[in-house]
């Protein structure tokens, strides 16, 4: 048997070594006769190559369909990874769904349980700033609304998502509004959640100061401001802005209307509105004039002047009489 092994190695040795010499020469050949420069051997290539080549097509059907392969396992192995960003996607979308709805059902909740109503009668109309004072003692702009549209004094005024101010003079084709930013400009405010009354105080400054709080240790920045309602100039529930803290320690208010492009304002008609038709009593003493001093004896003169009207209706009817 060992023999027998022996002897096949014998003969594949030589038929191997054969065979590599014949390979040799027939590339060996190739490249002489495709380095030739000889009409005749350009004739024999030109030749040669018509006769193989066009019977290859069978060769490269296999190469083509590899390839073709290929490149269809690319485009499913990308299509494989859109399919997974879009599945991470849509269960994102669910998730965000699902917060709305719960917002949207808590805020029903709250609103029942506040016996908040929205007024109907709460319109508005747009107006285009014209101009601004430009003055540093005085923030306000010009709209081009006025009394022929039906605005009056103390409208409040929105860039659509915070409060700018309020109508402060009318013309027939214009009207004031003074910035929540004035030094003249105080509108009563809620802050939220700790529900703590203040007013918003402008100083021409960017942010306006919140003053009388309540109970400033309730206070946290980023807290909501909204106005209260107080006083019946402007509705409650209309945004302002955020409250916030300057470096002195002093509360201020971000404001979230945005006053570097104020182009459009929105003059919300408040039909409940408190219009102040003449000042009452409030009345400031002449320079240089004494208040007279009330006596333990003195009659309250609100009190007194019914009565002292009615003794002279008496004695003007006993003379006539």
């Amino acid at each position: 048997m060992a023999k027998d092994r022996s002897q096949r190695e014998d003969y594949a040795t030589p038929l191997r070594r054969l065979f590599v010499v014949v390979v040799c020469l027939c590339l060996t050949a190739l490249f002489l006769v495709w380095r030739i420069d000889s009409p005749r051997v350009e004739r024999f290539r030109a030749q040669l190559i018509d006769t193989v080549v066009p019977n290859m097509d069978w060769a490269m059907v296999p190469v083509t369909g590899t390839v073709n392969l290929f490149r269809d396992f690319q485009s499913y192995r990308r299509l494989a990874e859109q399919n997974r960003e879009l599945r991470s996607e849509l269960r994102q979308m669910r998730a965000w769904k699902e917060a709305a709805l719960q917002l949207e059902q808590e805020n029903a909740r709250l609103l029942d349980l506040n016996n908040v109503r929205l007024d109907p009668k709460l319109t508005f109309i747009t107006g285009v700033v014209m101009a601004d004072s430009g003055s540093p003692f005085r923030q306000s702009v010009i709209l081009n609304v006025g009394a022929r549209d039906g605005i009056q004094d103390g409208w409040a005024t929105m860039d659509g998502i915070g409060l700018v101010g309020r109508i402060s003079g009318t013309g027939r084709n214009t009207a004031r509004v003074i910035l929540l930013t004035d030094a003249a400009s105080a509108v009563p405010v809620t802050i939220q959640p700790s529900g703590q009354t203040a007013l918003v105080t402008g100083d021409n400054g960017a942010a306006p100061l919140l003053t009388f709080l309540e109970n400033a240790d309730l206070v946290r920045p980023g807290d909501r401001i909204v106005t209260s309602g107080d006083g019946g100039v402007f509705p409650a529930g209309l945004l302002v802005g955020q409250a916030t803290e300057d470096r002195s320690g002093r509360m201020r208010v971000r404001l979230s209307a945005d006053y570097e492009r104020l182009e459009y304002l929105r003059v919300l008609r408040h039909h409940g509105t408190q219009v102040i038709g003449d000042p009452g009593g409030l009345i400031v003493p002449a320079p240089g004039a004494t208040t007279p001093k009330s006596r333990p004896g003195d009659l309250d003169p609100a009190t007194t002047a019914p009565d002292a009207q009615t003794d002279a209706d008496t004695a003007t009817g006993a003379e006539n009489g």
